[in-house]
């Protein structure tokens, strides 16, 4: 009998009429679909870093000591492209319109900006007023561009932020038909999150796909090389960097930022 396409179709249709077809379809589509959204949602994180790292030029250039200071008892922001942050970048044309409010008028505007969550406003407005007074000076005809720029970046990054959001809702309906109950087991574990756990169900479609540990380790790139001659064996040798980079991307950030916040595992 030939292989023509009639007859596959005719085959496989009696093949499941008996009962004797017991995998699941492949779903080789739908974890494409998934793929292609967290690779975007990258794509776009990515631009978020580059924007933020281009606008800390410019907020050097204008708040030098906003820009560089790192100690948290002395720097008035733990975060420099907070909301609070961004009015006072483009709220106040120079450094003198800081330096020279009085404290009232910059502990209300503290206060407005961060919606009360400051513990205690009338210090962050102190350590604005100094960071103000240290800076260096620019030019007066410099601030106004400056500004400018500064806004602009501000603009970008909150539209990618908010194109993140769109991205991430498609990531929930995109996953939630998806292998549920290993789904389940990536967000048991501490610090994988709905994203991240989307991310390595799009690189390694299933579990199942991979006979032993190992040949998921090497495949995420998490080996390590072999350095030997003779009876020596080197026991610190660099990483193989082989395999999925995006899934090596994901696992190792999650690796370094458990060892950072449990150093008792390190």
């Amino acid at each position: 009998m030939g292989k023509t396409d009639p007859l596959d179709a005719l085959a496989i249709a009696d093949f499941a009429r008996a009962q004797k077809i017991t995998t699941e379809p492949w779903r080789g589509a739908q974890f494409l679909a998934l793929q292609r959204l967290t690779l975007h949602r990258l794509h776009v994180v990515n631009s978020i870093v580059r924007e933020k790292a281009y606008a800390l030029n410019n907020i050097y250039l204008k708040f030098s000591e906003l820009a560089v200071i790192n100690d948290r008892e002395e720097r008035p922001f733990s975060n420099r492209y907070s909301v609070t942050a961004e009015g006072v970048l483009t709220n106040f044309l120079t450094l003198e319109d800081i330096a020279e409010s009085s404290l009232e008028e910059l502990v209300d505007f503290v206060r407005d900006k961060g919606r009360n969550r400051f513990v205690d406003p009338e210090y962050t407005a102190k350590l604005l007023q100094k960071a103000a007074r240290d800076s260096h000076r620019l030019d007066k005809v410099l601030y106004e561009p400056i500004n400018l720029a500064i806004a602009s970046s501000f603009n970008i990054i909150q539209a990618l932020q908010q194109e993140i959001k769109i991205i991430d809702k498609g990531i929930e309906k995109q996953y939630k038909g998806l292998n549920a109950n290993q789904f389940q087991c990536l967000l048991s574990i501490p610090g994988i999150g709905a994203t991240f756990s989307s991310g390595i169900l799009s690189e390694i479609g299933t579990i199942t796909a991979f006979s032993s540990n190992d040949k998921l380790a090497k495949y995420a790139g998490l080996t390590w090389r072999i350095k030997q001659s003779g009876p020596y064996t080197a026991d610190v040798t660099r990483m193989t960097k082989t395999g999925n980079k995006y899934l090596n991307s994901i696992l190792a950030t999650k690796l370094l930022n458990y060892f950072w916040e449990t150093p008792q595992a390190s």
